[in-house]
């Protein structure tokens, strides 16, 4: 298997492009960092002032009774604890209305996107990118920005108070220890940990990829007896996802090591150091122990900033694929300021398009067809004939040639005045899990009942939806598993009439189901065709004998006949 590649941009700037993203919360995080720092600023002051006691008791000169200290560190720690829950709780806040936003604006990338760009990305990396991608981003929002400005102000605090209460030399020890362990050890910990983080992410997407295909297609593995090697296969992949987690797991114990090592070096540089003032007279002992307790207290928020690289290994390669799709460029951009139109014929000239350089499905095709007649695309499979819908539905935009709706050109009309116009059936109907009822009202959210039994009447799919004990209201499953093949495509065309688009596309309508609901099908497009175009693509010959004019098809238009 191709090893993943590593991640492109840079920690700094997967984090500044987050950043970008709080917008109009960025008030909130405001609150959380001035909370947040006020907060360990008061659970140092609790030590402190355990600190100024003994400095205290050893005969330092000090203004406070220690009755008033008593109050101070009772107040000191309630407040610490009230202005923690308020960080804790404004950081969550702004995670999970910041991950319901990104959720948000996936699902319209993904719909500008369609289907030029999805068509080729894996559904399981969607799929992990919408769930556990968006997931894992909550450790930057919740845990990661506030931290590093309350280790900024908190550094800066406490060197300023250790400088004038107690000695500038050991604030210089204190920010050198701050520089190390929250600048220096990150920056060398991090490129070794991205790496890591972005080939877990990365075979974690490939792995949800292949155990989703392997659901959907469990019918086929049973019956064909492929499950013992399905089995070996998903072990294989189960076993170079567990051995990614385990490097993952080795260079994050590795970071924590590293940065608890330093901690302690530091702990006992500043010990000596302050023994040293004070052997030589140039610090008392209660002056030492107060500066020598600040230092040690500061050192949790550097800390957390030395453990980002740790916490966010895998935040930053989710960041980096959430960031790639958003800011991808869809092939086809959205028209709103074009003409509309009312279906009443389309032209295609010289029409010529291919996927990829030197690979063309379409040469040079023309093809018209008329409001009230049914146009028949013969041909055999792969020849392009479902390229040919695509390009009418501007999913894809033609290299060469002409698609005129009405005389006017396809990139001129308004992008949804183009998808009222025009519909698709698929070969394969999908079918959300729920009702009917609500899988038909995808067509036409206002649709009234009255217009939906309309609508299935003209599919043919009516007397089997009453049939049922539940009607309209009954579920079809899981990938529509509870109702024929047959029964899902006559849902399909339901959708269309409802819809009441002018234009029906059938990409291999008949291929998925039997005889007799071949010909249920067939019949209703041949009764409902007055008020309507229709083009009816199959690589069936007698799926043709409805069509009004036939085009037989081979990447290229071989012959039109007219229906005698």
């Amino acid at each position: 298997m191709k090893r993943p590649n590593v991640i492109r941009r840079s920690g700094a700037k997967i984090m500044a492009s987050l950043v970008v993203l709080l917008g109009s919360l960025s008030y909130i995080m405001v609150l959380a960092i001035i909370t947040g720092s006020l907060g360990f600023i008061f659970a140092m002051g609790v030590t402190l002032l355990g600190a100024v006691a003994i400095a205290k008791f050893l005969g330092e000169a000090i203004a406070l009774s220690y009755p008033l200290i008593f109050s101070l560190l009772i107040g000191f720690g309630v407040l610490r604890g009230i202005l923690r829950y308020i960080e804790q709780y404004t950081n969550h806040y702004i995670a999970f209305r910041l991950l319901a936003v990104l959720r948000d604006k996936i699902f319209s990338a993904l719909r500008t996107l369609f289907p030029s760009k999805i068509e080729s990305k894996q559904k399981g990396s969607i799929i992990a990118m919408i769930t556990s991608d968006i997931e894992i981003l909550e450790v930057f929002y919740a845990h990661t920005i506030s931290p590093i400005f309350i280790a900024i102000v908190v550094s800066i605090s406490v060197i300023l108070f250790v400088g004038f209460s107690s000695s500038w030399l050991l604030a210089v020890n204190a920010l050198i220890s701050y520089i190390v362990i929250g600048i220096l050890l990150p920056l060398i910990t991090s490129k070794k940990l991205k790496v890591s983080g972005v080939r877990y992410r990365q075979n974690f997407a490939a792995f949800n990829s292949f155990f989703l295909d392997s659901i959907k297609g469990i019918k086929d593995i049973v019956l064909n007896n492929g499950g013992p090697k399905r089995e070996v296969e998903v072990n294989e992949r189960s076993d170079m996802l567990l051995n990614e987690t385990k490097k993952l797991k080795k260079d994050t114990t590795r970071a924590h090591a590293t940065t608890e090592l330093f901690v302690s070096i530091f702990i006992f540089i500043t010990l000596v150091l302050g023994a040293i003032l004070v052997i030589r007279d140039n610090l008392t002992i209660g002056r030492m122990i107060i500066g020598v307790a600040a230092i040690f207290g500061s050192f949790g928020p550097v800390i957390a900033i030395s453990s980002l690289p740790s916490n966010l290994t895998q935040t930053f390669a989710a960041g980096d694929r959430v960031l790639d799709l958003l800011n991808e460029k869809p092939l086809i951009t959205k028209i709103d300021n074009g003409s509309d139109f009312e279906f009443e014929n389309v032209t295609v000239s010289n029409v010529s398009f291919a996927y990829a350089e030197n690979e063309e499905i379409l040469n040079d095709v023309s093809v018209h067809a008329n409001k009230g007649e049914i146009v028949g695309i013969v041909g055999p499979s792969g020849c392009g004939k479902s390229t040919l819908l695509k390009l009418l539905l501007r999913f894809y935009k033609k290299d060469e040639g002409t698609i005129l709706y009405n005389d006017i050109e396809i990139e001129n009309i308004n992008s949804d005045n183009l998808l009222d116009n025009v519909t698709m059936v698929s070969q394969d109907t999908y079918l959300f899990d729920d009702t009917i009822l609500e899988n038909l009202l995808i067509a036409k959210r206002d649709a009234t009942l009255k217009e939906v039994e309309i609508a299935c009447k003209k599919a043919s799919i009516y007397d089997f939806i009453v049939s049922l004990p539940q009607g309209f209201n009954s579920r079809v499953g899981v990938f529509g598993d509870n109702i024929s093949a047959g029964e899902k495509q006559r849902i399909g065309l339901a959708r269309a009439f409802l819809r009441g688009s002018k234009l029906i596309l059938l990409d291999e309508p008949t291929s998925n189901v039997d005889s007799i609901n071949e010909g249920i099908i067939l019949r209703a497009l041949k009764i409902h065709k007055e008020d309507r175009g229709i083009i009816l693509v199959s690589h069936r010959e007698s799926t043709m004998a409805i069509a009004d004019r036939v085009y037989r098809f081979n990447g290229e238009i071989v012959e039109e006949v007219e229906d005698k």
